[in-house]
């Protein structure tokens, strides 16, 4: 496993839609269990970039990685920010997660660009749910193979265009520094295999992707204009497609960004149902599930 998130998956530590739903997350932790701080697991997290806003939100950190450098500059970054005796810098591997992380032990576990990497991504996800207490959350981002044919058309590399759609792993050559890129029906297989049955599905970074740097660098309102149209198409999908009552959308074939929420029974049985909807309150309790997002940025 390669140490930190991938280059293809970005995310927004710190703000953007990913850190609103960890942050969600950890509210609902606080609800369920008051007095203690959130707990969370973050495999491959490298230098802090999530590990350490969250740890400004008063959660209680572990970072499982392999660089040793990656882990001493998240110490760096921890003391800095002011969260160090919040974060936990532990070496290790997502292939022996058991040996460094309690099983259950987390309320909220980050796999973020972690699958892309990995020799067995079923495994991988596998130990995330396993390390994940009943009704905690797991957190997954993902480069999105189709994203990347988007990416690589628009930048005029048409060959390696068509060998990301057209190879098993969504790779363009022997140089990719991937070993897979994942749409959303592999990611629904991925976690269903685990036991993690689908709660939602959801694309991001439609727009975001491609917007010139002069303008994203344009301060708090250029952000939210790019925000509202982001969400403009989003919610004309919920509108016209979704089941009445569903307030989260299907994740279109080329968002770039996709997040996923899943869960897994308190008896280790799963459920029987894939939810596109938010879970009821009973069920949400009684479920470790999984926020997932996959970003490609070329």
């Amino acid at each position: 496993m390669v140490s930190g998130a991938t280059a293809e998956v970005t995310g927004v530590a710190g703000g953007g839609v990913v850190h609103r739903a960890l942050a969600a997350e950890v509210s609902r932790v606080r609800d369920r269990s008051p007095g203690r701080p959130p707990r969370v697991l973050d495999v491959g997290g490298g230098s802090g970039a999530w590990a350490v806003p969250l740890a400004r939100l008063g959660c209680a950190v572990t970072v499982v990685d392999n660089s040793p450098n990656a882990l001493a500059a998240l110490a760096r970054r921890a003391r800095e920010a002011g969260v160090h005796e919040l974060v936990t810098p532990v070496q290790g591997d997502v292939d022996a997660l058991g040996e460094v992380a309690p099983e259950r032990g987390a309320d909220l576990a980050l796999g973020h660009g972690l699958l892309e990497v990995v020799d067995d991504a079923g495994a991988a996800v596998a130990a995330l749910g396993a390390a994940t207490a009943p009704g905690g959350a797991v957190s997954v981002l993902v480069a999105s193979r189709y994203a990347t044919v988007l990416a690589r058309t628009l930048a005029g590399r048409l060959a390696e265009a068509r060998a990301v759609l057209t190879d098993p792993d969504g790779r363009f050559g022997p140089d990719d520094a991937l070993r897979r890129r994942i749409d959303a029906a592999a990611l629904r297989g991925l976690l269903g295999a685990a036991g993690l049955p689908v709660e939602l599905l959801q694309g991001d970074g439609v727009l975001d992707g491609w917007v010139p740097g002069a303008v994203r660098d344009g301060g708090p309102a250029a952000a939210r204009a790019v925000a509202e149209l982001e969400g403009w198409p989003r919610a004309r999908r919920r509108s016209s497609t979704s089941p009445p009552g569903c307030t989260r959308s299907p994740a279109g074939p080329a968002d770039p960004l996709i997040r996923l929420l899943a869960g897994r029974s308190h008896d280790d049985h799963p459920s029987a149902a894939e939810f596109t909807l938010l879970v009821q309150p009973g069920v949400r309790e009684s479920a470790p599930r999984v926020l997932t997002r996959s970003g490609d940025r070329l």
